[in-house]
C-alpha cells in the first residue's frame, strides 16, 4: 500500500502526540510517514513550503491562523493535501462535510475513524475557497500570493488599496506591490467592511484614505482622488462611485 506523507497541525502537543500515536498504530493497515508538526496556519505553510504532505489534519481552533483560513491558502498551493478537519467542537462537523472536506474527526481521535478517513484522502479534493469562505464570514486574515515558487502571505491589515490590472489584482503595501490571482469582485464581498469601491479597478482600505482631492482629468471616468496614507498614489474615484464615497468623505472632515 503506498504511504501517505501527513502533516499534523493543532496548537496542542497532546493532541498532536496523540495523532502521531494513531497514525503508527494504523501502520499496517495505512503507511505514513508525518513530515511535520505545527502549532498554527502559519507554521503549517511555511512547513509545507519546505515538505509538501499529501494529507494535512488540522485543527479549527488555532491562534495566529485557525484551520479554516488555513484550508484557504491550501486550496490555492498547486498540489494541495487532501484535508482531515480534527477538532473538539461539533458545531463544525455538519459544515465541514458541507464544505467537501475530507473527513471530520471529533477530538480524542478513535484510531478506526482515523483510518476511514486516511482511506478517503486520496480520493477527494480539496474544499473550494468560496465555501470556505462562508465558514469564515469574518474574512482571512492574510492573503496569499505565488512569488518565484513560494507562497508569499500578506496580512491584510497591512493593505492599503487593491487594484484590479487584467487578470491579476495588485495589493499594496507600505513596503511593495503583490500580485494576487484573486478577482476584485470576490475581495470586496469578502473584505466589506475593511474596504470601499473607488473605482470599477479600486478598492481602498477606509482606514487608510486620508483626504480627497479634484482630479486633473486624466482618467475621463473620474474627477476625485483619494489621498492615502504611507503612500504617493492617489487612486482615482469614479463618478459613479463618489456619491457613496462622498459620504465616507464627510466622516473624514468631521
Amino acid at each position: 500500500m503506498q504511504e501517505l506523507s501527513v502533516l499534523i497541525v493543532d496548537d496542542e502537543a497532546p493532541a498532536r502526540v496523540r495523532l502521531r500515536e494513531l497514525l503508527g498504530d494504523l501502520a499496517d493497515e495505512q503507511p505514513t510517514r508525518v513530515v511535520g508538526e505545527a502549532g498554527d496556519g502559519l507554521a503549517a505553510l511555511d512547513l509545507l513550503e519546505r515538505a509538501p504532505a499529501d494529507v494535512a489534519l488540522v485543527d479549527i481552533r488555532m491562534p495566529k491562523m485557525d484551520g479554516v483560513e488555513l484550508a484557504q491558502h491550501l486550496a490555492r498551493l498547486p498540489r494541495p493535501p487532501a484535508l482531515i478537519f480534527t477538532t473538539a467542537y461539533d458545531v463544525y462537523a455538519v459544515r465541514a462535510f458541507e464544505l467537501h472536506a475530507v473527513d471530520y474527526l471529533l477530538k480524542p481521535v478513535r484510531a478506526a475513524r482515523l483510518a476511514a478517513a486516511l482511506a478517503r484522502a486520496k480520493a477527494l479534493r480539496p474544499p473550494p475557497a468560496e465555501a470556505l469562505q462562508a465558514l469564515r464570514p469574518e474574512g482571512r486574515s492574510h492573503l496569499s500570493c505565488h512569488e518565484r515558487g513560494r507562497l508569499l502571505l500578506v496580512p491584510i491589515d497591512e493593505v492599503l488599496y487593491l487594484r484590479a490590472d487584467l487578470k491579476y489584482v495588485t495589493a499594496r503595501t507600505r513596503e511593495r506591490e503583490y500580485l494576487l490571482d484573486e478577482s476584485l469582485t470576490q475581495l470586496e464581498q469578502e473584505f466589506a467592511q475593511r474596504f470601499i469601491r473607488l473605482h470599477r479597478s479600486v478598492l481602498a482600505a477606509k482606514e487608510a484614505i486620508i483626504g480627497f482631492a479634484r482630479d486633473g482629468a486624466e482618467d475621463a471616468d473620474a474627477h476625485w482622488l483619494a489621498l492615502l496614507r504611507d503612500v504617493p498614489e492617489q487612486l482615482p474615484v469614479s463618478r459613479r462611485q463618489w456619491p457613496v464615497v462622498k459620504s465616507y468623505a464627510r466622516q473624514l472632515s468631521t
